[in-house]
C-alpha cells in the first residue's frame, strides 16, 4: 500500500515540473495556496494533485477517496488496487471519468523488526520529483427536506457544507525493491505516461510496478510514525539493525 509520502521540493520547481501553475485566488475555481516542502503527507490531508479536467492546474485534495454515491463522508479510500480498479463500485466511474496524478518524490513503507515496525523511505537516486497514478471523486452532501406543510410540500435544501474533492493512490505490485519492503507500492508513471494517464489513452497498460533501476530505500526515524510530525529530519537516513525480513503489513 501508500500510507504516507513526501513531497520535498519548492512550489516553483513543482510548477515546472508539471507544467502546471498552483490555482490562485484570482481564479475563477478557488484558491489554494502555493505549497511548502513537506515530509510526512498523509490521510486526511489537503494535497497537491493534477486532475484530468484540469491539466495545467495544480489543486488541492484531501486524500481519501470518497465515492460520489457515499451516504456520508468518512471513510474515505486511501488506495485503490490497479487489479480490480474497473470492477470496484468505489472507484469505476472514477477509473472511467476523473483521473489523477500525484506529485511525490518519495513514500514510505514499513517492515516488521524485532524491536517492532521500522519505516523506509522510498525514492530515487537523483531525487527526482515523480508522479503517481491517482483517481479522483467528487461527493456531493445530501439535500434535506425542509418546510414541509400538510400537503407534504417543502422545498429540498443542500447541507451547508460544499462538495468534498478527494483522491486516492493506484498500488500495483511492487518491484524487486520495494518487495523487500513491502507486498504492494504505488504505481509511479513515467514522464511521457502522466499525459496518457489523465487523459485515459490505454490507462490499464500504465498500471504495472515501475522498474527498481535507479531507485532506492532507507531507513529513516519512527517519528513518521505520527502524521502530525512533518519536518526535513524525517528523511534523514538512519542506522539500523539488519530486517528480520517479514515485509510490512
Amino acid at each position: 500500500m501508500c500510507g504516507r509520502y513526501t513531497l520535498t521540493v519548492p512550489d516553483e520547481d513543482l510548477e515546472a515540473r508539471f507544467d502546471a501553475r498552483f490555482r490562485t485566488a484570482e481564479s475563477d475555481s478557488g484558491s489554494d495556496a502555493t505549497f511548502t516542502p513537506r515530509y510526512n503527507m498523509a490521510p486526511g490531508q489537503e494535497l497537491p494533485v493534477i486532475t484530468n479536467e484540469e491539466p495545467e492546474t495544480i489543486q488541492r485534495l484531501e486524500w481519501g477517496l470518497v465515492p460520489s454515491w457515499a451516504d456520508d463522508d468518512s471513510g474515505g479510500l486511501i488506495n485503490a488496487r490497479a487489479e480490480s480498479i474497473d470492477e470496484k463500485p468505489s472507484f469505476e466511474s472514477a477509473y472511467e471519468r476523473r483521473r489523477c496524478i500525484v506529485p511525490a518524490d518519495g513514500f514510505y513503507e514499513w517492515v516488521e523488526t524485532a524491536d517492532g515496525k521500522q519505516p523506509y523511505r522510498v525514492t530515487f537516486e537523483d531525487d527526482r520529483v515523480f508522479a503517481m497514478a491517482g483517481l479522483w471523486e467528487r461527493w456531493e452532501p445530501a439535500t434535506t427536506q425542509t418546510g414541509l406543510d400538510a400537503f407534504g410540500g417543502g422545498v429540498e435544501e443542500a447541507s451547508e457544507s460544499g462538495p468534498l474533492e478527494t483522491f486516492t493512490i493506484v498500488t500495483t505490485d511492487p518491484n524487486d525493491l520495494v518487495s523487500e519492503l513491502h507486498h504492494r507500492m504505488a504505481v509511479v508513471l513515467e514522464p511521457a505516461a502522466e499525459e496518457r494517464w489523465l487523459s485515459g489513452d490505454e490507462p490499464r497498460a500504465l498500471l504495472e510496478p515501475y522498474p527498481s533501476d535507479g531507485m532506492t530505500a532507507y531507513p529513516v526515524s519512527t517519528a513518521v510514525n505520527d502524521p502530525a510530525t512533518d519536518e526535513p529530519s524525517l528523511i534523514e537516513p538512519i542506522e539500523v539493525l539488519e530486517r528480520s525480513g517479514d515485509r510490512g503489513l
